[in-house]
């Protein structure tokens, strides 16, 4: 049995950090008036019509490509690529000489190590993406609970922890304004460590092929040639 370095096992955490940064952007949940109460308590009214307009907007977002870059404040740098299908289907790739994959196929999730040719498999209900199975996304749920709002010029800041565990960390998702575009988002971890997610040229509404949303394992006689 192969058992993951300790550089692997930061990897797979800082994985992890994105993984659920990419859920909590798409997390949809039933209204709760208490939960609502307690995230939106201080909000204006045109804040609060600002979070509306950027769940409408965010549900109408059905796939999603895109390359990515990510920053961390420990010194992690990675670049990849990112793909999106409503419901539960997500491709998470990595550049070289990161061999981390992370997909999600509706039923399962699975994380893809090239380099050790391990594949870890989760059933998708018993994780965090489960969410995903549903359509609405709601800021005013017991699973997101939003903590801050700012309004820049041309940008606004939605801020956002997981109600059943706010100790974990938060997000902050960042949007272009007029018109509405999810531009970057940050994730602050529970150990303090902040990673920055930039989209770089994204296209939304495009046709993603099923085989994205599989995982293809390479047997290690070909590997090893």
């Amino acid at each position: 049995m192969l058992v993951p370095t300790d550089t692997a096992q930061i990897r797979t955490s800082r994985l992890m950090a994105v993984l659920l940064a990419v859920l909590l952007i798409l997390m949809p949940g039933p209204g709760m008036p208490g939960a609502q109460a307690q995230g939106l308590a201080n909000l204006s009214k045109d804040d609060r019509a600002d979070i509306s307009r950027i769940e409408k907007y965010l549900n109408t977002i059905k796939t999603l490509q895109a390359r990515f870059l990510q920053v961390s404040s420990d010194g992690d740098f990675s670049e990849g690529a990112l793909y999106f299908s409503k419901p539960g289907k997500m491709r998470l790739e990595y550049d070289d000489p990161n061999p981390m994959l992370i997909v999600s196929d509706g039923t399962n999730l699975g994380f893809y190590d090239k380099e050790l040719n391990q594949v870890s498999y989760f059933d998708l209900d018993a994780t965090q993406a489960a969410v995903l199975l549903r359509e609405n996304i709601s800021f005013s749920s017991e699973d997101t609970i939003v903590t801050a709002f700012e309004r820049g010029p041309g940008v606004l800041r939605l801020t956002v922890i997981k109600g059943s565990d706010p100790l974990e960390g938060n997000i902050t998702l960042i949007f272009s304004d007029r018109p509405l575009s999810l531009r970057k988002w940050t994730v602050t971890d529970a150990q303090g460590v902040i990673t920055n997610i930039s989209l770089l040229d994204p296209r939304f509404g495009v046709t993603l092929k099923q085989g994205l949303f599989e995982i293809e394992v390479t047997p290690d006689y070909l590997k090893n040639e």
